[in-house]
């Protein structure tokens, strides 16, 4: 694996480069906006890569959580399965697409309901044990510096579309906001907090915080908001060269998150290969220290 990463790393690069090229030379320019609105590319695959590194937190955590009891284990895969069927079969019924808002797909739906399955079942087999908790972490720290850059683009952006860098009312960007806080506050709990059960209490912290993802998503559905109607997924409309230039955008960012989240795993469980071998010399130091620290005529015959 280590052999791959310098490609990996050449091939990041190269598609970073390249989808720079499209946003900023081959999409077309924005009638209304005009080349302000190249931003784009940079504002919404930061932010759909986010959600994607907290949904993968989240997972990590529910599992975290469930690895504490063999039954709670079991009952937990169970349930995600339940959750996969059901939500499937609901996404086909007359009376729960009436509920979808306008111009959502089904099958969209769906698809995303059997992802939760499928991640979980797939961190649950490639990420045994604390590697769970290693998971989480990297994927959490590496979400909140895409979050970071969706905080600092989208007022970039608004100025001069809006006329204001920022709107209070907005319920997309506070609930970004609070997204952004609740995994900083995540962080700062796994960076200072010295408790034996600072693992579970983080993991809460993180399935509680993963509840405002959807929010974020769908805040522009349901809620009157600064942000226009979605153009994509939400029966509005987007020029298929500009649609084309945002995927790529977005499989590079993809790349480039994975990159990293690569290098910081292998960085964390390092760390930690290095705190249980200094934990193990301190152990054996002391119960040396004790053994000579004992009188010779209370020894043991």
């Amino acid at each position: 694996m280590k052999r791959l990463f310098p490609i990996f790393s050449v091939i990041t690069a190269v598609l970073l480069a390249y989808a720079l090229y499209q946003a900023l030379v081959v999409a077309p320019t924005d009638a209304l906006q005009g080349d302000v609105y190249r931003i784009i590319y940079y504002h919404v695959p930061s932010a759909w890569t986010a959600f994607l590194l907290f949904f993968i937190n989240f997972i990590a955590s529910i599992q975290y959580l469930a690895s504490a009891k063999e039954s709670t284990q079991k009952a937990a895969k169970w349930v995600v399965i339940v959750i996969g069927v059901v939500g499937v079969i609901a996404c086909f019924l007359p009376q729960v697409q009436h509920l979808l808002p306008t111009g959502m797909r089904p099958s969209a739906v769906a698809t995303t309901v059997l992802a939760i399955p499928a991640f979980y079942f797939f961190v649950g087999k490639f990420f045994p044990g604390q590697r769970l908790d290693v998971l989480a972490v990297t994927s959490a720290e590496v979400g909140v510096v895409f979050c970071t850059i969706v905080l600092v683009t989208g007022p970039i952006w608004a100025r001069p579309v809006w006329g204001i860098w920022w709107a209070p009312g907005d319920i997309r960007l506070t609930s970004t906001l609070v997204l952004w806080l609740i995994y900083v506050s995540y962080l700062v709990l796994r960076r200072f907090s010295n408790s034996a059960q600072t693992q579970m209490l983080a993991a809460a912290l993180a399935v509680f915080g993963a509840l405002d993802v959807p929010l974020v998503y769908f805040s522009i559905w349901f809620f009157r908001t600064q942000h226009p109607q979605p153009v994509i997924g939400g029966g509005g409309s987007m020029d298929p060269r500009m649609l084309h230039v945002l995927v790529i955008s977005w499989m590079a960012f993809l790349c480039f998150a994975f990159l990293v989240c690569w290098s910081r795993f292998r960085l964390e469980l390092l760390h930690r290969e290095v705190e249980e071998a200094h934990a193990m010399k301190s152990l054996v130091g002391a119960g040396a220290a004790a053994k000579a620290s004992v009188p010779l005529n209370r020894r043991p015959q």
